[in-house]
């Protein structure tokens, strides 16, 4: 198992946004995120960290205007944490080792896959293509994740 960690060199090269996204608990523009309408098959990882957080095979089309997922890969990368900014009572997540912010969950997701949805910002990401996971050390994933 790969040491996944708030890596400095990673912080470094994020763009402002997700710079922004990441270490300043932002969120991008409805729409706008580069995976929201990605269909390839393979993992998304923490940007900032690289421990693998979402499967393709578990991300689904909500209408949000985010990508959007059922559940993480592996729930001990992803933590949970109250959020009342805003107005607002949410669930932030964050990653575990990365301690990046990632987005939000909510209890509307398809109810026949558990009923959340991961509301994920695509700036906190970065995607591996399943063709690639075994050369970036994320074959272990493999098998979680499906051709579509």
């Amino acid at each position: 198992m790969a040491d996944y960690f708030k890596n400095p060199e990673a912080i470094a090269a994020l763009d402002e946004e997700q710079y922004w996204v990441t270490q300043e608990s932002g969120t991008e523009r409805a729409g706008t995120g580069r995976y929201l309408k990605n269909k390839e098959p393979g993992i998304y990882v923490d940007i900032v960290s690289g421990e693998p957080l979402f499967a393709s095979s578990d991300k689904y089309e909500s209408g949000c205007g985010w990508p959007s997922f059922t559940k993480p890969i592996a729930p001990a990368h992803v933590t949970e944490l109250a959020d009342k900014s805003h107005g607002m009572v949410r669930t932030e997540v964050r990653s575990a080792h990365g301690d990046s912010h990632l987005g939000h969950v909510f209890p509307d997701g398809p109810q026949d896959r558990g009923g959340l949805r991961y509301c994920i910002n695509s700036a906190s990401l970065r995607f591996i293509h399943k063709d690639d996971m075994q050369a970036e050390g994320y074959g272990d994933y493999l098998d979680q994740v499906e051709d579509v």
